[in-house]
């Protein structure tokens, strides 16, 4: 769970979520998963907040059926697709989903 205060402070990476979203034609469930996935997540490093994003909105589209490409995601939010790969089980496993062994 995540503080009101976290929505606050990271406004920013919040909006960055959306547009890519909306880049990716996901819908609004897969947007609020992915904004909760963040804000539960979201690093103390600045430099880590892009990868952690950008995983959240991999996971969430996985978790609600809207599944996008690792490499189109990764693209949209312009990160390493590794970014994504190297966090988006983890995000799975702490949201209380088992991630796939593929």
């Amino acid at each position: 769970m995540y503080r009101a205060r976290d929505r606050v402070e990271n406004e920013e990476w919040l909006a960055r979520l959306d547009r890519a979203a909306d880049s990716l034609d996901l819908g609004s469930e897969a947007r609020s998963v992915a904004v909760d996935l963040f804000l539960t997540h979201v690093p103390d490093a600045e430099r880590s907040k892009p990868a952690v994003a950008a995983a959240s909105l991999y996971a969430g589209g996985l978790i609600v059926g809207e599944e996008r490409s690792q490499a189109r995601v990764a693209e949209t939010m312009d990160v390493a697709r590794l970014s994504i790969q190297t966090r988006w089980k983890d995000l799975l496993r702490d949201a209380g989903f088992q991630p796939p062994e593929w």
